[in-house]
């Protein structure tokens, strides 16, 4: 077998990879223009926002977005390499020395693994830094959010609005099944940060519209300290705000994710989500892969037998079909009707199988 001179490998690859940089500024610059236009509209009976902030929102979202587009502009990128090398009859040089379509795409393949890799291990902790930015400068400015959630290493943090100013109720574990917090403890500050008074209970259970706190001691500011059967503490939140509430997976870098995973369960929160982020990242680079060969596979028809722009129209066809899929998929494993690494791998290696068999089938078949 002939393998691929060095420099032709370089030369498809630095076709490939200027097409996609290309494309992808492109897409870029497209997706930034319409959140400035997102933003214009929202502000438009706002005009206390400045332009600079909602440029700087914009710009904070974009390696967001450019993580989700790539997989999109791996596929457009490679059809129009293999495309461009058809029509230059490029590739009928290549074919003539004796290399065949798994030789010359080669240098694709091992570009989208590495660009995937980049993808996870790289842009995903970048953007996730900074769409927790644009999330949090979302709520301040757009939302008036005062109700979150945190979880961490020692427990469960929630912010509520209170009379006096705010509340921060703190447990060490949380029951679900019951909405019962143990351990509990309740901060108390005015509007100035100021501490107001402190509140201990072995137990508290979310109810309508309120925390039902069981056996609790309050320690006021003056070293005052009362003891009650139970008490109530008013709350707007619900089970499913407090669920909401917790931090979107996508801004938890890739790296994080199996600590972040570790505190959810050992609080007693379900970590579905996160695992199937997770899972989905690490299947990136075999997504990517697939992206080529479905590429490939209608891209490669010479162009004296005609019909090649209906099958590139259909390669791209295709290539939505997958990322549908994978959104079905995703969905059925949040709701846990299918396993969480099905629906995470399911895609990247139907893709792979997909766009391999029709290459095996045109090439050797």
């Amino acid at each position: 077998m002939i393998a691929p001179s060095s420099t032709l490998f370089r030369y498809i690859s630095r076709q490939f990879l200027v097409h996609l940089a290309v494309l992808m500024l492109i897409l870029l610059g497209i997706m930034l223009l319409f959140e400035i236009i997102e933003f214009l509209r929202r502000t438009s009976d706002m005009p206390h926002i400045p332009f600079s902030l909602m440029l700087s929102m914009s710009l904070m979202k974009l390696p967001y977005l450019g993580e989700h587009v790539l997989p999109m502009g791996i596929l457009f990128a490679a059809i129009y390499t293999c495309w461009k090398l058809n029509k230059t009859s490029e590739l009928v040089v290549i074919r003539s020395s004796g290399l065949s379509a798994w030789q010359f795409l080669s240098p694709l393949l091992i570009c989208a693994l590495l660009t995937g890799v980049f993808s996870t291990a790289i842009l995903n902790p970048v953007s996730s830094i900074f769409l927790g930015k644009y999330q949090r400068l979302d709520r301040i400015h757009f939302q008036n959010n005062v109700n979150q959630v945190t979880v961490s290493k020692t427990g469960i943090w929630l912010r509520q609005p209170d009379e006096q100013g705010y509340a921060m109720v703190h447990s060490a574990t949380f029951d679900q099944k019951e909405w019962r917090l143990n351990n509990v403890m309740v901060l108390f500050f005015d509007d100035r940060d100021n501490f107001v008074r402190r509140m201990d209970s072995p137990v508290a259970y979310l109810k309508d519209g309120y925390w039902d706190i069981r056996l609790p001691t309050v320690n006021n500011k003056n070293g005052g300290l009362q003891r009650f059967d139970s008490r109530q503490i008013p709350t707007e939140l619900t089970a499913q705000k407090i669920v909401e509430s917790f931090a979107d997976p996508d801004t938890i870098s890739f790296w994080s994710i199996p600590e972040y995973i570790r505190i959810m369960e050992m609080t007693g929160f379900p970590a579905t989500r996160l695992y199937l982020h997770f899972h989905t990242l690490l299947a990136q680079p075999i997504l990517f892969a697939a992206m080529i060969l479905l590429a490939a596979t209608f891209s490669l028809r010479p162009p004296r037998l005609g019909g090649t722009a209906y099958l590139i129209i259909l390669g791209v066809a295709v290539g939505f079909f997958v990322f549908f899929m994978q959104s079905v998929l995703q969905a059925f494993g949040i709701s846990q009707k299918i396993p969480v690494n099905l629906a995470a791998w399911s895609p990247a290696l139907i893709g792979l199988l997909l766009g391999g068999t029709a290459l095996l089938h045109l090439e050797d078949g």
